[in-house]
């Protein structure tokens, strides 16, 4: 349940007009009025991106990767480190609106998975992702959101009907935190720049029976923090892709105002519909990576990706059914 207390929109305030006043200032001291003439494109795909950041859980870079990797033909690199460098505005920008709203978080889970992100993130940052081929980040991405697209299309009208969480589930939260946070940020988010978001948001409305309240809220919290780790350590290093700047330029004072109404807009029509237009983007996106990688690395790679999708759809089922079980123990043996 939410708290009661007051909500202090005033910090979410003061963080736009910061954010706001720093990015006018860096646009107009660099003189960066053609950068952001000749990335506006990326600004407009995140207009919409970033209400799906701030609606689902998905990060803002589950629309601004296949933009500029599929459409814009960018470097795979470059649309993971834009992920990054986008939502540590995006997501962020809305986790401040869901603290000063106080909405409902599973707290247990979530600063579990936050120690364990504060972990993995770095440790697949620098061990992980720079081996990862270009082609491979792009198969990886699109196998993982396929994956969150086919659970919805069958999976909304469950989850949607979750109300609070399975007392059972709680023997193991912190445990299951923490490995969602460990390997999520070493071997998923790392490599795409998204993911570890959906995988918490998974594990909390198929295994915990968690309201979708409190899980897409929780989700975007995980993704916020492991960006701004991802693209600190890229940053401190020197190994941001060089292209990252003109679109995060260009389309950062749209994130950090669109994540945050996703959050509100969603409240008022409902997420069931929402999430189905997500699903359906997240199949359309492996369509189009299968039918732009097809000749590149035949069909035998589109056939072990379309295993792989069915692969994980099997491992959601696995915690699905986990979680009936729970459920059923909890009634059984009420706490």
């Amino acid at each position: 349940m939410s708290s009661k207390q007051p909500s202090k929109l005033w910090i979410f305030y003061l963080w736009l007009a910061a954010f706001y006043l720093v990015w006018l200032g860096i646009v107009i001291y660099g003189d960066h009025w053609q950068t952001l003439s000749d990335h506006y494109g990326i600004a407009i795909a995140m207009f919409f991106g970033s209400y799906f950041a701030g609606s689902t859980p998905m990060g803002g870079g589950t629309v601004g990767f296949p933009i500029l990797v599929l459409l814009f033909g960018e470097p795979a690199t470059l649309g993971r480190d834009f992920s990054f460098a986008i939502q540590s505005i995006g997501m962020t920008s809305a986790s401040i609106l869901i603290f000063c709203r106080r909405f409902a978080l599973e707290w247990v889970m979530l600063r579990w998975s936050l120690l364990g992100a504060l972990i993995g993130t770095p440790l697949g940052v620098l061990f992980v992702a720079p081996f990862v081929p270009e082609l491979a980040i792009k198969i990886f991405f699109a196998i993982i959101w396929a994956s969150f697209g086919v659970l919805h299309l069958y999976r909304t009208r469950h989850i949607c009907a979750n109300v609070g969480e399975t007392p059972a589930a709680h023997r193991f939260d912190r445990n299951v935190g923490f490995g969602v946070g460990l390997l999520g940020g070493a071997l998923v988010a790392s490599i795409t720049g998204v993911g570890i978001d959906m995988i918490l948001y998974a594990v909390m409305v198929l295994l915990m029976r968690a309201d979708l309240k409190v899980a897409i809220p929780s989700s975007i919290i995980i993704m916020a923090f492991t960006s701004f780790i991802a693209i600190s350590i890229k940053m401190a290093l020197g190994t941001v892709h060089p292209d990252v700047f003109g679109n995060w330029l260009s389309a950062a004072p749209v994130v950090a105002l669109g994540a945050p109404l996703g959050v509100l807009i969603v409240a008022l029509i409902g997420r069931r519909i929402t999430l189905f237009v997500v699903a359906v983007l997240c199949i359309g996106q492996f369509g189009w990576t299968m039918q732009q990688g097809y000749s590149e690395v035949g069909l035998v790679v589109v056939a072990c990706s379309v295993l792989a999708v069915a692969l994980f759809i099997a491992g959601f089922e696995w915690m699905w059914k986990i979680g009936d079980r729970l459920a059923r123990r909890s009634v059984r043996f009420p706490h």
